[in-house]
């Protein structure tokens, strides 16, 4: 099975990165986690990128706030799948982010979930994963299958209480 990379700007970015790598554990999905910088550490983000496909990598988490152009430097350097994570900063509350990981130009696209959704993230790649994993995929089907009883005991509680 392909591994998930996941590249965070900056430890402030591990509360999101540990809600994708909950998803990951839970679908048994192999990664390794990062941090690199697309501004302090440019040549060992790029170096990452260009050599993830070759270290066993199918997609790549990227999550960074403020400028965010992490997602943007990885996936200029790579052919993988790069799912970009918007993370709040300090000044716009993740606007900033999300319009820095979601506008890249033509030619370089990253896919880019919600700002703070590392979970979406995770299933994105688990998704993009299970594309060539019948067992990922089944794996995928019944946590789809667990999600949808939950909801239907919550009706059911809801409609008993009112």
């Amino acid at each position: 099975m392909k591994k998930v990379a996941i590249v965070m700007g900056s430890d402030s970015d591990l509360p999101v990165i540990e809600k994708a790598v909950k998803v990951l554990r839970e679908l048994e999905i192999p990664f390794e986690a990062h941090v690199y910088s697309a501004h302090r550490t440019p040549v060992q983000a790029r170096d990452f990128a260009l050599n993830a496909r070759e270290k066993g990598f199918g997609v790549i988490l990227a999550a960074a706030g403020m400028a965010a152009h992490l997602a943007g430097a990885i996936a200029a350097n790579t052919t993988l799948p790069v799912i970009g994570i918007p993370c709040k900063g300090p000044a716009l509350d993740g606007m900033d982010a999300l319009l820095s990981t979601v506008q890249m130009p033509s030619g370089i696209p990253v896919a880019t979930v919600g700002i703070g959704n590392g979970a979406n993230a995770a299933l994105l790649a688990a998704q993009i994963l299970a594309l060539s994993d019948d067992a990922l995929a089944d794996r995928l089907t019944l946590r789809r299958r667990k999600e949808s009883e939950a909801v239907l005991a919550k009706d059911a509680g809801i409609v008993e209480r009112l």
